[in-house]
């Protein structure tokens, strides 16, 4: 009796049991790489801005220097990943790209709306924070995940269109722009969310800002984005009434991991 061992195989059969050899290792791998990459969830209620930006700085530094290490042999250790939610009271922030004269009120009149102003490191022009209004800032290692900063600034808007529709708005983007936007094509377009990021050594800071029950009167102190012909809205104008912001805080964590595809550290 012929040995099993010495039995013709197809080279058919062959290839495919080389191709399951290769598709295990990747699932195995895409498990190994998926949990290394960890995200920290953090929340930090209402925070004034300059002590959010000042928190975003140290997590900020600490992955620039760990990857620097790391890339000069002293060290194995990655950085760790951090997904910060807050608001902010009243302010207005202007990006490097920014034009100081698209805000419309000076500084007497910011006092009496008791706002502050900033001039920040992000990219984009000028937008305001208040309270109601949902900010999310991931401070991201992108070599954990891909290095493309458009496509992480479209995962971004992605996880928002997501969770404004699970409260049932229907959102997109727009085409030029950044952000999140309502009848987007339409003379009736409207952002509803706005976005600025910086990147360096392809770890990321600042984010995205979704009007959840915000004070829409405060963009009328500026022009958004630098954009003089379109209007800003909230989920609150759209559905008509005022909404949990955790609720929907808690919705976007999970888009936001999803799309992504990592999980929250405990």
């Amino acid at each position: 009796m012929t040995p099993i061992s010495a039995l013709a195989v197809p080279d058919n059969f062959r290839d495919e049991v080389q191709f399951l050899k290769i598709q295990q290792f990747t699932v195995t791998l895409y498990h190994i790489l998926k949990s290394m990459r960890k995200v920290n969830y953090i929340s930090k209620g209402l925070i004034d801005y300059k002590e959010g930006w000042d928190f975003q700085e140290v997590l900020f530094k600490e992955s620039i220097q760990l990857k620097i290490a790391k890339r000069d042999g002293k060290t194995e250790e990655i950085p760790q990943n951090h997904l910060i939610f807050c608001e902010h009271p009243h302010v207005y922030t202007l990006g490097k790209s920014g034009a100081e004269s698209n805000l419309l009120i000076n500084e007497e009149m910011l006092r009496s709306k008791n706002a502050e102003f900033y001039k920040i490191n992000r990219g984009g022009d000028i937008t305001y924070h208040g309270p109601g209004q949902l900010v999310m800032y991931p401070i991201f290692d992108l070599d954990q995940f891909f290095t493309d900063i458009h496509k992480y600034m479209r995962f971004l808007e992605e996880a928002v269109i997501l969770t404004l529709s699970e409260f049932g708005i229907k959102s997109g983007r727009l085409d030029g722009m950044t952000g999140v936007w309502l009848d987007a094509g339409t003379p009736n377009e409207r952002k509803i969310c706005a976005m600025g990021v910086k990147s360096s050594r392809w770890v990321t800071m600042h984010g995205i800002a979704l009007n959840v029950n915000t004070d829409l009167s405060y963009f009328g102190h500026i022009v958004p984005c630098g954009i003089v012909d379109k209007a800003v809205t909230s989920m609150e104008k759209e559905i008509g009434k005022k909404l949990d912001i955790e609720a929907i805080q808690q919705a976007l964590k999970e888009n936001v991991a999803n799309i992504f595809d990592f999980d929250y550290a405990q």
